[in-house]
């Protein structure tokens, strides 16, 4: 049993999101719908849904309760990509009816940030060559979907194509 689940409140369509983001996200699925048998301060007995997921081998939990808080910026998955056709189909996949954003964020349909980012991306920006390290930080900040031939263009040194 994972000791760590997040947790997500969706103010409505908790088992239509996961779904979407299981057909999306490689080694995933919805486990289980489970209404709520009792009365809660969210709905009456049957009306709030609790959503077991499995996200890239990862358990998550949502709840379809009504809205509380909607989603920000202060949370967001993060999901590293090892070429750009994985960061083209995630982004394209997750951003339909949601928004682009910048530095590789996107807010998909249901409010939920998200950030589609290069594996290689955080070796570039931890690189003992602070150049280097400032390049890549300033090229990926002028970026919405991440280009990995891009973001290596500045690493090197190199003029990054807009």
């Amino acid at each position: 049993m994972q000791k760590i689940v997040t947790h997500l409140w969706y103010p409505e369509k908790a088992e239509e999101a996961a779904a979407f983001y299981a057909s999306l996200i490689p080694n995933s699925s919805v486990d289980s719908v489970t209404d709520l048998p009792v009365d809660s301060p969210s709905g009456p007995a049957g009306s709030v849904q609790v959503v077991d997921f499995t996200l890239g081998g990862v358990k998550f939990q949502a709840i379809n309760a009504g809205p509380l808080d909607p989603f920000n910026h202060s949370i967001s998955l993060i999901i590293n990509c090892d070429t750009q056709e994985e960061i083209d189909r995630l982004w394209d996949g997750l951003a339909q009816g949601g928004e682009h954003e910048e530095c590789g964020w996107l807010k998909d349909k249901y409010g939920v940030s998200w950030q589609i980012v290069p594996s290689i991306l955080d070796d570039m920006m931890k690189d003992k060559d602070e150049a280097r390290a400032k390049r890549v930080s300033e090229a990926m900040l002028g970026m919405k979907k991440l280009d990995i031939a891009g973001l290596k263009q500045a690493f090197e040194g190199n003029l990054v194509a807009r």
